[in-house]
């Protein structure tokens, strides 16, 4: 029976099974880093307001954006190396910066997934009815909204089902998802310069990844846009305790999601700019759905359904694969009792964290359905809102990485630069643009509904309302279970440090 650190058993609270160990490998890890994104929807989605903002140079800020990103992978893949637990940010910065800060991050990762998950599955939902020539079911919210509960339960029992089902879905839907794009963007290029594009196209320039070419404010803007079109990698790296080489592999997977991302972006950003030009996208740039399916006809004529299936099996994955970071996080905050014991569960028959993924789901579709009564700009602030927690972790696990190899940095230059450096400079990034959203969002003309909250904007009024929940619930448990509280922060030789067991 395991014992806490003054001697109380706690053996009926913490459970026996453990996840899966070698479920999956690092080709599996990649797929779901990379669905996680949800490429497609994530295009659809800021495409039209990158354009809005820096016209022609949408390639550029898009490679711009990819550099913080890959420096905070390289903090995800050096701390996961000393320390594989599924909690990732929230274990890390516990052992490098105390469990305060490693509780507010774990629950910023928790409350992203409680806020997209509704929302993606609204949009495979739709996207699903447009493809299949339904565009009446997906004009009506009751149809729309009861099909995506339905999306997100489904998603969720094949998460608890196991993470091999997972895995192998992942496989199909990325597949089918690259493929689909690739065929949108070979289209469109082949049209811009055979002459027959039926919009204003613009021939393509490398000129365009020059992220400095709308100037500086507008670059600001389209960075806060391209944070969220990268975010959702470190999907593979929360399965680090249930992938092969779980020391290297999750890491070295996150990091390769973004390289494959940004070619990706890059390739179809091209070939959308250049087939559609600045103008439509600038006038459409808040309606993916016009976006992409009036380019899809546009395109692909009578495959039209091509693209639409596409980001329909974007945003299907990215349903399932969200769930899995917030999932994660939970369980591995429960065993070290900084959330309910419960949440900790793991079904000994599946072994994975059946309880905490269910509470996920369950959340995220009270979310979903509350904000959508209010409005449906509501649920589009909800996501804007996403950026100030994205944003705030990233950038707490780049210092954290440095903070924890402290001792190390000055011992070659390849610490000093990719451990050190790095993901210190990625997390001064992040860290400015966070603090220029909250500028951004004070301005209520600057939300999706344009309405105020207290005299702000909706999304910022929404991410301080998650924060101080946050707190609040964070100083409740301390009362309650101060367990969690009582570890001993401390940096250990980092080539002697494994996972702590619970």
């Amino acid at each position: 029976m395991a014992q806490d650190s003054a001697g109380g058993a706690t053996g009926a609270e913490v459970p026996d099974a453990e996840l899966k160990a070698n479920a999956i490998g690092f080709l599996d890890a990649l797929v779901i880093g990379l669905n996680s994104t949800s490429p497609a929807y994530s295009l659809a989605a800021v495409i039209g307001p990158i354009v809005a903002l820096v016209g022609i140079y949408a390639p550029g800020v898009m490679l711009a954006s990819f550099v913080p990103m890959l420096l905070i992978a390289a903090a995800f893949y050096y701390l996961n190396k000393v320390d594989q637990d599924c909690g990732t940010t929230f274990s890390w910065v516990t052992r490098a910066m105390g469990p305060w800060a490693g509780w507010l991050g774990g629950w910023a990762i928790t409350m992203t997934g409680v806020l997209v998950i509704g929302s993606l599955a609204d949009v495979a939902v739709n996207f699903g009815l447009l493809a299949a020539g339904l565009d009446g079911w997906a004009a009506n919210p009751w149809i729309r909204q009861t099909l995506a509960v339905v999306v997100i339960l489904a998603m969720t029992a094949i998460c608890v089902i196991g993470t091999e089902l997972s895995a192998h879905l992942q496989d199909i839907l990325i597949l089918a998802q690259v493929f689909f794009l690739l065929a949108f963007a070979v289209v469109a290029i082949y049209r811009i310069y055979a002459g027959t594009s039926t919009l204003d196209s613009i021939e393509p320039s490398i000129t365009w990844l020059n992220p400095f070419g709308a100037g500086g404010a507008a670059l600001t803007g389209g960075l806060l846009l391209g944070v969220f079109i990268y975010w959702g990698w470190e999907s593979a790296v929360n399965l680090t305790e249930e992938v092969e080489d779980s020391a290297t592999a999750p890491g070295k997977a996150g990091i390769w999601s973004t390289v494959v991302l940004l070619v990706t972006y890059l390739s179809v950003g091209f070939a959308i700019v250049g087939y559609a030009g600045t103008a439509f996208l600038a006038e459409n740039a808040g309606k993916e759905e016009a976006i992409f399916a009036v380019l899809a006809h546009e395109v692909m004529g009578g495959w039209a359904w091509v693209v639409l299936l596409a980001v329909c099996t974007s945003a299907l994955a990215s349903t399932q694969t969200t769930i899995i970071p917030a999932s994660r996080t939970s369980l591995s905050m429960a065993r070290r009792h900084a959330l309910p014991p419960p949440l900790a569960h793991i079904n000994p028959r599946f072994r994975t964290p059946d309880v905490s993924t269910w509470w996920v789901a369950g959340i995220a579709i009270a979310w979903y359905l509350i904000v959508n009564q209010i409005s449906e700009n509501a649920l589009l602030d909800s996501l804007t809102a996403l950026s100030l927690l994205i944003a705030f972790y990233y950038a707490l696990t780049g210092v954290a990485c440095a903070v924890y190899y402290r001792r190390h940095l000055l011992e070659n230059p390849h610490n000093f630069l990719l451990i050190g450096l790095g993901p210190l400079v990625g997390a001064g990034l992040l860290t400015w643009l966070l603090v220029e959203s909250v500028n951004d969002m004070s301005n209520p003309e600057n939300s999706a509904s344009g309405v105020s909250w207290f005299g702000l904007g909706p999304p910022l009024v929404m991410g301080i309302g998650i924060a101080v929940a946050g707190v609040l619930i964070m100083c409740f448990w301390r009362v309650k279970d101060g367990r969690f509280w009582r570890e001993r922060r401390g940096v250990v030789d980092p080539a002697l440090v494994h996972r702590r067991k619970p």
